[in-house]
């Protein structure tokens, strides 16, 4: 099955640029990520979205999901469960393991559902 590829353009626009400071992701007070190298991803009208190296995640909180996603746009998406305790936020973070050209660089990064986890972007 074929599925539709599409690239960034005036109606659909995608930047992905350097974020400006410190990215710290928290359960709670629990620091899941901590890093000076997330990407900014800007998609049309939607709120930008902090990508972290997966190096910089505590990778003892992943635990593989089943689910994965299709986005024109990116490619493949593929997700992990947050494991905090006893507590299991499904699905709470997103990775694009290979993801298209026109966005290859947050390959190999992931993302956190904002409403599931505190995303905080301190100033440089």
């Amino acid at each position: 099955m074929s599925r539709e590829r599409l690239e960034p353009g005036p109606d659909h626009p995608i930047t992905v640029t350097p974020t400006q400071g410190r990215v710290v992701v928290r359960v709670g007070d629990l620091v899941v990520a901590d890093t000076d190298g997330a990407l900014t991803l800007r998609e049309a009208s939607y709120p930008p979205v902090q990508y972290v190296p997966l190096d910089a995640v505590d990778r003892s909180l992943l635990r593989d999901s089943s689910t994965t996603t299709y986005c024109p746009y990116k490619g493949d998406c593929n997700y992990y469960d947050l494991v905090v305790g006893d507590d299991v936020l499904t699905d709470a973070v997103w990775t694009y393991r290979t993801a298209y050209d026109a966005v290859a660089d947050i390959s190999d990064h992931v993302a956190f559902y904002p409403g599931r986890v505190a995303v905080d972007v301190a100033p440089a």
